[in-house]
């Protein structure tokens, strides 16, 4: 019976026990331990839409890439393709920053624009043109520059086909065969 009495008594201590225990821990101080927490900054929900530039139509699975920038330094980089619809969401970009959006589509030209980030919800949208001819040094641009300058006010109507430039040096003609 004794021992009885005794374990019940034990047993009512330790319980008492953990209710002080739990008590005191509870009282302490804990301003200062632990990781100091900050709220992440809010972002901004940005759709980008990839159109051809011909036709308007979609272009699915296009590379879309941003590029959160500080200052000058690019921070990383986060891609995305977009669906049937030529859409693509990104939600995870603060607002506030700027963004380098690049985006690369085959059998388009890529393209690339910084952005800045002042909205909660933006909407992009891009129109992708088909690559153009390489500039070579072997073919002869003379005309291509002529038809881009503008004849002058004062120039004669025949003159048109006369070099603006007396001094200029005649145009290679190339020598038939």
């Amino acid at each position: 019976m004794l021992h009885r009495s005794l374990f019940r008594v034990s047993i009512f201590l330790a319980a008492v026990g953990l209710i002080v225990a739990t008590v005191g821990l509870n009282a302490q101080d804990n301003s200062k331990r632990g990781r100091k927490y900050k709220a992440p900054p809010p972002t901004a929900r940005i759709a980008v839409t990839v159109l051809r530039d011909v036709n308007g139509k979609p272009i699915e699975n296009a590379a879309v890439v941003f590029h959160p920038m500080e200052g000058e330094k690019d921070m990383g980089a986060m891609e995305l393709k977009t669906n049937e619809d030529g859409k693509t969401i990104i939600d995870v970009l603060p607002i506030g920053n700027t963004v380098r959006l690049q985006i690369i589509a085959k059998g388009f030209q890529t393209y690339g624009q910084d952005y800045k980030v002042d909205k909660a919800d933006m909407a992009i949208e891009i129109k992708m043109k088909r690559p153009g001819e390489q500039y070579s040094i072997y073919k002869d641009h003379s005309k291509d520059d002529a038809d881009k300058a503008a004849p002058s006010k004062d120039a004669a109507p025949g003159d048109k086909d006369k070099p603006a430039d007396s001094t200029a040096p005649p145009t290679p003609q190339p020598q038939p065969k």
